[in-house]
């Protein structure tokens, strides 16, 4: 007797042929047995039972990466250095409360609320995106009613940095990925409603078992991770903090409108303005990125300290002396002319807003006070390569941006040209020739990111029209070079501020002169690859003079002796420096 026989016999019920399942003992299965009589089967097919098997595989597989794209969502840090393994062994509660919701509803409702959470989820994800590179850059999070304006500056840096088709590509990638985001995320939320509906009851008692365990954890304070908290609510924090500075944003035009119409140096007379000051020749000069850590971080303190000691020794054999103390500025790792109205205003100028706001009204800036007292000023601003429109609302009589300064040498980086050569030109502009007394506002932009190459001093007498440096650019590297390594980044950061404050510290000696005074200082620290995390928005700034009269007028101040400020030197809001100068070189202020 044949041991097989269910699988070989066809039964017959209500005169329909059924072959028994090989599978089972008695299962009856309407698909034939290709290897009898009676035709084909699917049960037996290799080739088709393979195709539902792969798609099934399939379908688990993206529901696994919607439900890993959502968690990311919620649970994903917005800064860099918070991307640890304890930042995502934590258990978020909007995603409980989310899905237990979408659980619940009608089915009319749930496809609304899922469709609003999927657009919520995108958009918080973009914001996350972006929070990630301004806390690289700018050491604060991204404003969504006051940071679009960078957007323009941002795509410059880019091309200026990576050059226009990388540039092109990586903005063609970023609009791909703001537009994909909430589609992606819509999607994958509906998957997951769709299984959990499917498995309506086990899947509501896993939430209720998640949620009763997110509530223990929070009780007790749980951490997996030391500093990460199991029970979280970072996406609920986080969109609470926008919608905070949302709301700020809106109502900061009125608040910034009062603080413009205080001024109580607007109706000085002009001839008691800086009569402390009389027949001077004024030179500020904003360094790019010469923040604090510069002269504080002992990574990269040594060739920037040893500049400055230099300098000290060389400036006072010529008969100078300085004072020096820091300024906090209203910004961070970029921006800087935030830092420069805020300085010239005496208004804290922190955004965008408020930066386009300032320039439109009449504000004495402290260019201005000198113009009304009599000065001839200018700006040097071999950053600027376009219009200028703002350059009126300074006050100045004369700017020289790129074009002006007969530059005809390489770039180095983003500066259009070396710190060296711009003082230069300016000196044979401006000050070579007899002049009245001159008050110049100067932009050092040797420094800026992504400092390489860098230039090196050369023989003042020998600049020409900057064609000397063209083989000094060949030898250097460039900042794709460069930017492998973070220590080497941080290494030529330094090397950059030494340049920059070499460069600055050589004029005075070779073209000063006993009238000269010259302030000089940071606008912002540099970006957080840089300067860190956690470093404080402040900027060291120095003031020189030959004439001992100068700096006894500030002596009141209790700032430090030297180009380098002491540790313990007076720390003042960039905004305050405005009114304290014109108060201490006998400015009157009417109230």
């Amino acid at each position: 007797m044949s041991i097989y026989p269910r699988l070989r016999q066809p039964s017959t019920q209500n005169g329909i042929a059924f072959q028994a399942d090989p599978t089972t003992e008695f299962g009856p299965t309407t698909e034939l047995d290709p290897t009898t009589e009676f035709g084909p089967t699917m049960a037996f097919s290799p080739k088709r039972r393979g195709k539902p098997r792969v798609r099934r595989v399939v379908a688990w597989m993206i529901t696994v990466l919607a439900g890993l794209l959502v968690f990311l969502a919620l649970i994903a840090p917005n800064q860099l250095p918070e991307l640890t393994p304890g930042a995502f062994a934590r258990l978020p509660v909007e995603g409980l409360i989310g899905l237990g919701l979408l659980l619940v509803l009608p089915g009319r409702a749930r496809t609304v609320v899922a469709v609003l959470a999927g657009v919520l989820l995108g958009l918080l994800s973009i914001i996350k995106i972006l929070d990630l590179g301004f806390y690289a850059t700018l050491s604060r999070p991204f404003d969504p009613a006051l940071d679009w304006t960078f957007v323009k500056d941002g795509v410059a840096f880019l091309t200026t940095s990576i050059g226009r088709i990388a540039t092109i590509g990586a903005v063609i990638a970023i609009v791909a990925l703001i537009v994909a985001l909430p589609v992606l995320m819509t999607l994958s939320i509906r998957r997951l409603t769709r299984l959990m509906l499917r498995h309506r009851r086990p899947a509501g008692g896993v939430l209720l078992a998640l949620g009763a365990a997110w509530v223990a954890c929070a009780l007790l304070g749980t951490q997996i991770v030391p500093g990460d908290p199991v029970a979280a609510h970072s996406a609920a924090a986080l969109t609470y903090d926008n919608v905070l500075q949302v709301r700020a944003g809106l109502r900061d035009p009125k608040t910034f409108a009062a603080q413009i119409a205080v001024d109580p140096f607007r109706d000085t007379p002009n001839n008691q303005l800086l009569t402390g000051l009389r027949g001077k020749d004024v030179i500020l000069a904003f360094v790019e990125s010469y923040g604090v850590s510069a002269i504080q971080d002992p990574k990269l303190a040594p060739p920037v300290d040893a500049a400055l000691a230099a300098g000290d020794q060389e400036l006072k054999a010529a008969g100078y002396s300085s004072r020096s103390a820091y300024l906090t500025s209203p910004t961070y790792g970029g921006g800087s002319w935030l830092a420069h109205s805020t300085l010239l205003s005496g208004l804290w100028i922190n955004n965008q807003q408020r930066y386009n706001t300032l320039v439109k009204t009449q504000r004495l800036t402290l260019t201005s006070a000198f113009k009304r007292a009599d000065w001839r000023t200018v700006a040097v601003v071999p950053d600027v390569t376009r219009a200028w429109p703002e350059g009126a609302f300074y006050g100045y009589n004369k700017v020289y941006a790129q074009h002006d300064l007969g530059y005809q040498g390489p770039n180095f980086g983003w500066a259009v040209m070396p710190d060296q050569f711009a003082l230069s030109a300016f000196q044979k502009a401006e000050r070579a020739a007899p002049h009245p007394p001159l008050m110049t506002e100067m932009a050092l932009v040797s420094s800026h990111a992504p400092w390489a190459p860098i230039p090196s001093l050369v023989d003042w007498n020998k600049l020409g029209d900057g064609s000397i440096f063209t083989p000094m650019k060949a030898a250097e590297d460039t900042a794709t070079v460069v930017w492998h390594n973070p220590d080497r980044v941080r290494s030529q950061y330094a090397q950059s501020i030494a340049y920059s404050l070499t460069s600055l510290i050589t004029y005075v000696q070779k073209y000063g002169g006993k009238n000269l005074v010259l302030i000089f200082l940071g606008d912002h620290q540099a970006a957080p690859i840089i300067s860190g995390n956690k470093a404080s928005h402040n900027v060291p700034i120095t003031i020189v003079a030959h004439d001992p009269a100068v700096l006894d007028r500030i002596s009141s101040w209790g700032w430090s002796t030297g180009l380098k400020p002491a540790a313990t030197a007076p720390v003042w809001p960039m905004s305050a420096f405005r009114n304290q100068f014109l108060t201490a070189f006998g400015s009157k202020p009417k109230p």
